[in-house]
Order: C-alpha cells, then structure tokens, then sequence
C-alpha cells in the first residue's frame, strides 16, 4: 500500500511539473492531434471491418 501511495506521490510531482512549468499548453496540442490521429486510425480499422465481412 506504501509503494502505490510512493508511486501517486511521484506521479502528482510530475503533473505538478507538468502543470505550473508551462508545457501543458504544448502537452495538449500534442494530445489533441494524437487523438484526431487514433480517431482516423480508429474508423479506418472499423471500415476494413466491415467490409472484409
């Protein structure tokens, strides 16, 4: 239980990092053009899907 609590510690310091550092702003531009991208991804598996059927 130690180690998970020692593991969210870290990870909250990284986001906190993250957060008050400024790289946020840039951190979600990236997360958004890889979300369109799996999106893309996404729908294209989904039709080859379809139609190999």
């Amino acid at each position: 239980m130690l180690r998970y609590a020692i593991i969210f510690f870290i990870i909250a310091l990284v986001a906190a990092v993250f957060g008050f550092g400024g790289i946020a702003a840039g951190a979600a531009e990236i997360a958004k053009i890889l979300f369109y991208i799996f999106v893309v991804i996404f729908l294209v598996t989904l039709l080859l899907g379809v139609v190999r059927r």
